[in-house]
């Protein structure tokens, strides 16, 4: 079973699931999770080779689809499902394959589709820092810096770090060899009729107009929105506008 943080308690609306994106964990969602269960229960995993959950030698998206299904089994599902990037295919994996486990879904700024770009470097980078000597997270964070072209990336990378262990909380060795698979999606049969909602950040382009074509005869009920002044990192970037647009949606479908 993967790691869970429960937030909030069980109320007549029904459970909200999170999942994670790459080289992220359930911490990281831990503000937006809260602010969203005021109303409801809501419980964010830590992906498997992520966190505090086990390391597992695949990850592939029908791997990461039965690890939430086993979850949402264990919430007395139907849940509702919001999953971002990589936790956003994990998410639209579950609904195509186990949709009765799945009331309502969200997916965060990422499409069903092959991507080109790879997240290797930020592997490479995490690789080559020597946490000999770290005695906390800041200190590590020269150590990326240099290697990491976003500024706002190594705080988040430095939330799946164990300073006791000096060692990384991320199965990078298994991630690296699934990276054509995380990048990719696989190819599905079958649709999703449950409300979906596609939510992208107004300056990211991992969802296109394009993307429409694939989208629509897997989730015919797509709905397509796009929250104003946030790249691929909505929810760290925007997290009040992004908790009012997911839970203004999850209370009026």
């Amino acid at each position: 079973m993967l790691n869970m943080i429960d937030h909030g308690t069980r109320t007549d609306a029904p459970t909200l699931l999170i999942a994670h994106g790459l080289y992220g964990s359930a911490r990281n969602w831990g503000v937006v999770a809260k602010r969203l269960s005021g109303n409801r229960r809501v419980v964010a995993v830590d992906m498997r080779n992520h966190g505090e959950s086990a390391w597992q030698p695949t990850h592939s998206y029908a791997d990461l689809a039965a690890d939430l299904a086993e979850v949402c089994e264990a919430l007395d599902g139907p849940v509702d499902v919001l999953g971002h990037s990589m936790g956003g295919k994990a998410a639209m994996m579950l609904a195509l394959s186990q949709g009765d486990l799945v009331n309502r879904l969200v997916v965060a700024d990422i499409a069903p589709v092959t991507y080109s770009h790879s997240q290797i470097k930020y592997i490479d980078a995490m690789r080559a820092a020597d946490l000999s000597g770290i005695e906390r997270r800041s200190d590590a964070a020269p150590l990326l810096e240099a290697a990491v072209d976003d500024p706002a990336l190594v705080p988040f990378f430095l939330q799946s770090l164990d300073v006791a262990g000096r060692r990384w909380r991320l199965n990078l060795d298994v991630l690296s060899e699934a990276m054509p698979k995380i990048i990719g999606f696989p190819e599905v049969s079958g649709q999703y009729d449950g409300p979906t909602l596609f939510l992208s950040g107004e300056q990211s382009d991992y969802v296109l107009p394009e993307h429409r074509e694939v989208i629509k005869p897997l989730f015919p009920k797509a709905r397509f929105m796009a929250l104003k002044g946030a790249g691929h990192w909505l929810h760290a970037q925007e997290p009040r506008a992004f908790v009012d647009v997911v839970g203004g949606w999850l209370l009026r479908v």
